[in-house]
């Protein structure tokens, strides 16, 4: 039998089930001991706050000297760190104490209070509360004396199954005994996804069927197909080995540029957040970078950084890349990327609303300051520089900000499409931008109008439904006409079979993140261009899309 989820990675995995302990029970309502005064218990309170605070520290510095792919978990760990010190919510704590209640259940109610409120914001910050609730539950077990919920211990490699996993968790499997995970919740932009994939795990989640799944059941866990097969015989066994061994192969070909079978390129380039990235990106044998997060150098902060401050980590960036092409995103605040200085507090739906560009252009300061910081970099360094502006509709929108780029000394100026309105006016668009980045996360959600973040709505993000596949075709049909480079940045472009349908609807590159580029360039080298584009095709007209949820004899 098997279970249908989101897969993560390319790579198979066999092995028995070991289940995420259950989570702790909700606190008693019943009020504190008589004898037990406030301050007393509030003194317990400050200090389990700040035995978690000071563990989660330690493994974020642990994180950042751990593996390539534990080192993306460090500023989640930061985070999470930052919510166990919060003095918001120790008042709120403290009321609750103050009114009789135990530490326990203060500490409930506060972090479930806090939860509430993300919860509503929607978004990214919806998405934190699952983190701020981890949080929440490891203050209470060490309250109880208890061990926090997660992750278990093993002599012997094993599956992981749970409900979801907190960042926390995630960064703290043990590479050496973890097989794969399952989980029932999350989506493909979830932390435990997006830690999954930079770890080279093997990942199936949002499988609703994994709650039924008991520890010691062997199952086969195949991130490929986004199937997770229980008790398998042994036929499916050897089967999915051999679908291992050959994952394993295409680590072979690393360090070759991107190509199809018939010697067609297709450079494949590296997603990156910080400038400490250009190691891995190296590593997997990126041939540039296609996306340059500059948000690391903004968030958390409450003022903007300095031009000198930026430009010194430009230069720290472009300087690894001597000769390639490097893409730089222009700060894209707003929605699930809030700014203190620069997003508003009261907007009823983020996503919708000032971000990108349309933030940008309410401050100018900022827009500039980060425009002249990149072309110092520039001058100060050999790569091939490219900017991009997120959350661009039109060719207005497109015209001005190339203008204003140039007219700052950029020399290759473009735009991303992640709005379906600029697919519709890409014949314009390419004629005044210098190239289209498409990040396919964002085009899927607004094309589809399923949020992001949001689990139970996970199985319309996906980058196979054919009205993402032709906005993205009348992209690259515009830039191919016109001489324009298009190219894929989201993770769409780390889908190997993806990858191939993307060169056949005539993508001129593909960006991931670095551990994917090793099975892209595998998928890409076993088809010609000609069996691309008719690839291509079939995906245009649905023929790998099963939208399960409207299969009439499931229901």
């Amino acid at each position: 039998m098997d279970i249908s989820g989101i897969g993560v990675g390319r790579n198979v995995a066999v092995g028995p089930v070991i289940r995420m302990a259950a989570p702790l029970q909700e606190p008693s309502k019943a009020p504190r001991a008589v004898g037990v005064s406030a301050d007393e218990e509030m003194a317990r309170v400050q200090e389990s706050m700040k035995t978690i605070n000071a563990d989660l520290q330690r493994r974020a510095e642990a994180a950042e000297n751990g593996d390539k792919g534990t080192q993306q978990a460090a500023p989640i760990l930061q985070a999470l760190a930052q919510m166990a010190a919060d003095p918001a919510l120790l008042d709120t704590i403290k009321k609750g104490v103050d009114d009789g209640k135990t530490a326990q259940r203060a500490v409930f109610e506060g972090f479930a209070s806090f939860e509430q409120t993300l919860s509503a914001l929607g978004g990214y910050m919806a998405e934190r509360a699952g983190d701020l609730h981890d949080v929440g539950q490891r203050v209470i077990a060490d309250l109880e004396g208890v061990p926090a919920p997660g992750l278990p211990q093993s002599d012997k490699p094993f599956v992981l199954v749970a409900e979801d996993l907190s960042p926390a968790d995630t960064a703290g499997l043990d590479m050496e005994k973890t097989l794969a995970i399952v989980t029932s919740q999350g989506g493909p932009t979830s932390h435990t996804a997006i830690l999954a994939r930079a770890r080279g795990l093997v990942a199936v989640v949002s499988a609703a069927g994994a709650d039924d799944l008991s520890t010691g059941q062997t199952v086969i866990v195949n991130a490929a197909e986004g199937s997770v097969t229980i008790d398998p015989s042994d036929d499916e066994i050897a089967a999915a080995n051999a679908a291992k061994a050959q994952a394993d192969k295409a680590k072979e070909l690393r360090g070759k540029p991107g190509a199809l079978k018939d010697g067609t390129l297709l450079p494949l380039l590296a997603n990156v957040g910080k400038p400490e990235d250009a190691d891995p990106a190296l590593e997997y044998g990126a041939e540039g970078v296609g996306l340059f997060r500059s948000e690391f150098l903004f968030l958390g902060n409450e003022q903007p950084p300095s031009v000198e401050v930026q430009t010194a980590a430009y230069i720290k960036l472009l300087s690894r890349f001597p000769g390639k092409k490097v893409v730089i995103r222009m700060l894209d605040a707003g929605a699930d990327k809030p700014l203190p200085f620069l997003t508003p507090g009261d907007e009823p739906n983020p996503a919708l609303g000032l971000r990108g560009l349309r933030s940008l252009r309410q401050h100018m300061d900022v827009m500039n300051a980060q425009l002249d910081a990149l072309v110092a970099a520039d001058a100060q360094t050999d790569a091939d520089l490219w900017v991009m502006m997120p959350m661009v509709t039109d060719e207005h929108e497109a015209e001005y900000f190339v203008r204003l780029g140039k007219s700052k000394g950029l020399k290759k100026v473009g735009v991303m499409a992640e709005v379906p309105s600029i697919a519709f006016m890409a014949d314009k668009v390419a004629k005044v931008a210098d190239f289209v980045s498409i990040g396919t996360n964002d085009l899927t959600q607004y094309t589809l109008a399923a949020d992001r973040t949001l689990g139970s709505v996970a199985d319309y993000q996906t980058a196979w439904h054919p009205a993402v596949l032709r906005a993205i075709k009348m992209i690259a049909d515009a830039g191919n006409a016109n001489g324009m480079p298009v190219g894929v940045c989201g993770e769409a472009a780390a889908d190997p079979d993806l990858a191939v349908v993307l060169a056949g609807i005539g993508v001129n590159s593909l960006s991931m993140t670095p551990v994917a580029l090793d099975d892209v360039r595998a998928e890409l080298a076993k088809y010609t261009m000609d069996e691309a584009k008719d690839k291509a095709a079939q995906a245009l007209d649905g023929a790998f899309y099963h939208p399960t949820r409207w299969d009439f004899e499931q229901q």
